[in-house]
């Protein structure tokens, strides 16, 4: 086997041959009608640009009860890496499903720490994991960890079955769905890995001692892409978590890529990503397959979470949610004295007690969500009415208010764009248009097709009028496989009619491209400075110079102009202050300096940032980022609490949201007549609502 065959087994990517900018519904239509989703026709692509499709006006699905369901690779998946956000949707009594693609048997070891090593028994060791799982869930529903389930056999698209574990309390639920496809544990042992890129592969399946499935079965790619849409169209969830399809590229040691349990090349487990790429096709796919059927766009939201990327930057829980956190891997470890009723194994020994907090890799200690921003972009009517975007069913949306000030929504309407990332970055220009900016998924063929993201643009042709045709801005990265590695767009408008579009880029660095009054855009260019995190954040001081600001290893980086119209280049980064633990926020205050706001590694306490002075602010301990916002009354920040509460304060008073559903990240926070703030935001029913302290 060659060197270049490995990286593809360990690292699921684009083949390097096939056709360039290959559209994704063609790749992934594989007989499902998929590609009348590009029926509307859009113009030609302008020079270089790329076209995005497909255009607007698909019926929208009505809304539904809240569900979320989970695609993991592994059993653990969603107690590392979810957390937590499941936990709060499932206090508030969102239904959940979790779908494990692998066995997660590995070597069949479930070392016992201290113990000697056990003999390896990959279907003994697979059913201590399912146990453990039911013993977390059981917990996090607030019952006996030992609390029976309903185990069965679900019968599943394409003749395939699957063992379902499910367990209710009143109107909470929790259902668990083991497809237990062999896991990929080196290049030479086929997994999920092989089966992403290899459409001729058949992966057999791994039988979990105690399970109520008796005989293995194995799956192709279609097959298994198959099982999950029918999956995604018999629950039709409102929200859908899945992990990272394009993980960091990340270069260590031969020995450090073995301990951390890395593909090689980056930041993540084989396994991680090629689940996460097989959800976001199924998504894909049961969008297509609905429409073309003359269905309604699904109403759902994405969440994708990164995953051993937490290894290797500054954690960002502060101790009181790392450790209801880390408490949810107790049950699921278990130990081999438990009386759980399982002979296999009462959870994966290896995980329990204290041990997630004494792992130096240190993956429970920080939730990362891989396209971090604002899922929710507002503006104001010229009526006054209140108007907001939103990606749901991976296509664009729109609501206005009913009526001023009312706080109800009208109907929603597709602009399309998809299939997109859930996060949008927007821009004012100085005569009122709005521009929409997205991370789109070009291609995503799977089987060595194609694999590429685009930055695409809608635009309006007037204020509050009418958008002209998607158009595709392309990307920062051309090559085939750092293209696919780049972060959500972040766009700031300038005084002199510019707009300045900002990337993350595969090299964690940071990339524009910029549109000058006339509204022709410039090429891409790299802006060099250090590594930062996805989630940037924009100003414009009282000058007119614009600012960037990110998170870095160590400090916050900065870049600005030396004068308005002026080239941004990278400065020193800010020294006052915390080594930043979550994305900053940026604001300009009354005097035209700007002040940076973010919350230190593992802590709680907000740090405001202004010149070479940092100091924390009372009242506002939480986790995650904030929003700033100028206003008369003073300083606006919105985040979250410790216990995952929306809080907002302004004008010295703090208010908190305690009512309403579950909010998801990225809401948008808009100021009103004399600075009065509201807040818009998507829940877990993918409906938006809105808040008005």
């Amino acid at each position: 086997m060659t060197d270049r065959s490995r990286a593809h087994l360990d690292a699921p990517g684009p083949a390097r041959t096939g056709v360039r900018r290959r559209a994704v519904v063609a790749a992934l239509a594989a007989g499902t009608g998929a590609a009348a989703l590009g029926a509307c026709s859009v113009p030609p692509p302008r020079r270089s640009d790329t076209p995005a499709d497909p255009a607007p006006g698909l019926a929208i699905g009505t809304g539904r009860r809240a569900l979320m369901m989970q695609i993991l690779a592994h059993p653990d998946d969603d107690l590392y890496f979810m957390n937590p956000d499941t936990q709060q949707a499932l206090d508030a009594g969102t239904p959940l499903v979790c779908v494990y693609l692998t066995a997660g048997e590995a070597d069949g070891v479930n070392k016992i720490p201290g113990a000697p090593r056990p003999a390896p028994d990959r279907t003994a060791y697979s059913s201590a994991r399912h146990q453990g799982l039911r013993q977390a869930y059981a917990t996090l529903l607030g019952l006996d960890r030992f609390t029976p389930w309903e185990m069965t056999v679900a019968e599943l698209d394409g003749h395939h079955r699957a063992e379902v574990d499910i367990l209710s309390d009143g109107v909470r639920r929790v259902e668990l769905v083991f497809l237990n496809t062999a896991m990929h544990t080196t290049r030479h042992r086929l997994g999920l890995p092989s089966l992403w890129q290899d459409r001729r592969l058949s992966l057999r399946t791994v039988v979990a001692d105690g399970s109520p499935l008796r005989h293995a079965g194995s799956y192709t790619y279609d097959g298994l892409l198959n099982v999950l849409v029918g999956l995604l169209e018999r629950h039709r969830p409102t929200v859908v978590h899945t992990l990272d399809p394009d993980p960091d590229i990340q270069h260590s040691t031969e020995t450090a890529r073995r301990a951390d349990s890395e593909q090689r090349g980056y930041s993540d487990h084989a396994d991680h990503t090629a689940a996460a790429c097989f959800s976001w096709a199924a998504m894909i796919r049961w969008v297509a397959r609905t429409t073309a059927a003359g269905g309604a766009v699904p109403t759902f939201a994405v969440t994708s979470y990164r995953a051993y990327y937490n290894r290797h930057w500054p954690k960002n829980l502060p101790p009181k949610v790392l450790a209801e956190k880390a408490s949810h891997l107790v049950p699921y470890g278990g130990a081999p004295d438990w009386e759980c009723g399982n002979p296999a194994g009462c959870g994966d020994y290896n995980v329990g007690g204290k041990r997630p907090l004494t792992n130096r890799k240190g993956w429970v200690r920080s939730t990362h969500h891989r396209y971090p921003g604002p899922r929710v972009v507002t503006a104001t009517g010229p009526d006054g009415r209140l108007v907001a975007y939103a990606v749901l069913g991976l296509r664009l949306r729109r609501w206005r208010e009913t009526a001023p000030g009312s706080g109800l929504w009208g109907p929603p309407e597709d602009l399309g764009g998809g299939p997109l990332a859930p996060a949008l970055g927007s821009a004012t220009a100085p005569d009122g248009r709005l521009l929409l900016f997205g991370l789109r998924f070009s291609a995503l063929g799977g089987h060595g097709a194609d694999n590429e993201r685009e930055i695409v643009l809608l635009e309006q042709r007037a204020p509050d009028g009418d958008f002209a045709p998607w158009r595709g801005l392309g990307t920062p990265c051309p090559g085939r496989d750092e293209g696919r590695r780049i972060g959500v767009p972040v766009a700031q408008a300038a005084p002199d009619g510019s707009v300045h579009l900002f990337v993350r880029t595969a090299e964690k660095g940071l990339a524009t491209r910029v549109r000058d009054a006339s509204g022709r855009w410039g090429a891409w260019q790299d802006m060099g400075g250090g590594e930062v995190q996805d989630g940037l954040t924009t100003t414009v001081d009282g000058d007119g110079r614009v600012h960037v600001y990110g998170a870095g290893h160590h400090a916050v980086h900065h870049w600005t102009q030396d004068a308005p119209g002026s080239g941004l280049t990278a400065r020193t980064q800010l020294d006052a202050g915390p080594v930043p633990g979550t994305s900053p926020a940026a604001l300009t205050g009354a005097d035209g300096t700007v002040e940076v706001y973010h919350r230190g590694q593992a802590r709680a306490e907000l740090t405001a940032v202004h010149g070479d002075t940092a100091a924390d602010l009372t009242g506002l301990d939480g986790y995650g980022p904030v929003i700033a916002a100028p206003s008369p009354r003073g300083t606006v920040l919105l985040g979250r609490s410790e216990e995952g509460r929306l809080q907002l304060r302004t004008g010295g008073a703090l208010a908190v949201r305690t009512t309403g559903p579950v909010p998801l990240d990225g809401p948008a926070l808009q100021l009103g007549a004399e600075g009065r703030p509201t807040v818009v935001g998507l829940g877990t029913d993918a409906l938006p609502w809105l808040w008005r302290p």
